[in-house]
This record gives structure tokens, sequence and C-alpha cells, in this order.
């Protein structure tokens, strides 16, 4: 810990075994998701992030080690950003404050997943597993998909009414993520399609108002359909 300087915050100093245990965590998380777990050799992961190949084993004894880590810093990443967007199960919402969060985590899945360059490792990494699923995927699971997908359907409750788990709830919440992953995993057919030489803040920002356009005609659809039958 450093000495705390007058006028600022005391922070904490990371420590060279520390940046070494990130620095391996991103590679393997770079190489497997390019080039598979077993296409993927410790010396190549040691190689890109210069760091000493013993070094995987002090950090987490095995390569299989090094993928659950990487797993783990997934979740800790999707966590960090779902929470910021969506907040904790027990806030209490109106239909229109539930609205604007399911548009504002909207906009939070497209920056990220869309626009952001680190997205693009995490996503290869999850396909590889959704493929090929390990205890990797188990963790990714419980930490990320499972809950998250759980929480908005829970603001789909709280914004139309219908029952967070019912199967048709559940299956438009899956819409709803699916077509901004498309965007990551058909990236270059997306560039290609357009015009465009990269998805950066102005692109994203175009991909931002169909989602959210989509969002809310479906969420319109059920709110006249709602009118409807009370008048019934």
């Amino acid at each position: 810990m450093i000495k705390p300087t007058p006028g600022r915050t005391p922070r904490q100093e990371t420590s060279p075994a520390e940046q070494t245990r990130a620095a391996l965590v991103l590679a393997a998380l770079k190489l497997f998701g390019r080039q598979g777990f077993d296409g993927t050799s410790t010396r190549e992961i040691a190689a890109e992030a210069k760091a000493n190949i013993g070094s995987i084993a002090y950090h987490f004894g095995s390569k299989e080690g090094l993928r659950a880590a990487a797993a783990d810093h997934i979740v800790e990443t999707i966590q960090a950003i779902a929470g910021q967007a969506i907040g904790p199960a027990s806030a209490p919402s109106t239909p229109e404050a539930a609205r604007a969060q399911l548009v504002a985590a909207l906009e939070r899945m497209v920056g990220f997943i869309v626009a952001s360059p680190e997205a693009g490792e995490i996503v290869q990494f999850v396909l590889r597993e959704l493929s090929h699923p390990t205890a990797a995927l188990d963790r990714i699971y419980a930490g990320v998909f499972e809950p998250t997908h759980r929480r908005l359907c829970q603001v789909w409750e709280q914004a139309t009414g219908e029952p967070a788990e019912s199967e048709a709830t559940k299956l438009t919440v899956f819409t709803l993520i699916g077509q901004v992953i498309y965007f990551r995993i058909g990236r270059e057919a997306v560039l290609r399609r357009m015009g465009w030489r990269e998805i950066g803040p102005a692109e994203a920002a175009k991909v931002v108002a169909v989602a959210t356009g989509n969002l809310e005609a479906m969420l319109g659809a059920r709110k006249a359909a709602a009118r409807k039958e009370g008048k019934r």
C-alpha cells in the first residue's frame, strides 16, 4: 500500500505477481478463443503474456486451472456490466421504469458486446465452450448466463406483466440478447454489407437505435394487447 498524498485518495498498487497473473489470464482468453484449448500450448500463452512459462503452474496449477481463471474473468467482467445496466433483483420498479431499464440494458450490451475489443475475445472463448462444453462453461453459465437472463426476465415481467419464468418471456429475452450477439459473431458480414470499416461508437449508436426500436415496438405491442384485453 502506498502512503497517501495530500489531496489524493489512497490506492492499492498492483504487484508484479498480480500483473503477471492478469497478463496470463488475458493471454489465455485470447488464445483459447482463437485456437481452442487443445490447440494452444502453455509456451504460447507465456510468450503472449511475456511471462515465464513456470508462472502458469505457480499461479494456476495447470493449463486447466488457467482456463478456469479465464472463465472467472469473463464472469467478473459481465457481472460488472450487467449489474450497472440492470440493477439488483430487489429493486422495486414501475412498468415505465422497467421499460427504461430494458432500454438501458440493451444500450449497455451493444456498447460492450458490439464495440468493445475485449468483447471479441470473450465471445470467441464462450462460443468454443458452447460448442464443446467443459467445466469452464459451467462457471460462465452459473455466474453470467443464468442470473443475467433471469434478471432480465424479471424486468420484462415488471414492464409487461408477463410472468418472468414463462416460456414466452424466456424466449423473448433470448431474442433480445441474440440480436446484439449477432453483431459480434457476424461482424465481418455486417462490415461488408454495411460498407463500414469498423464498428466504433458511431456505428454502435446506429445498432442501438435499431435494437431499442425493436424493443420499444415489442413493448408497445404488449401494452396495446393488454389494453385490448382489459376492455373485454
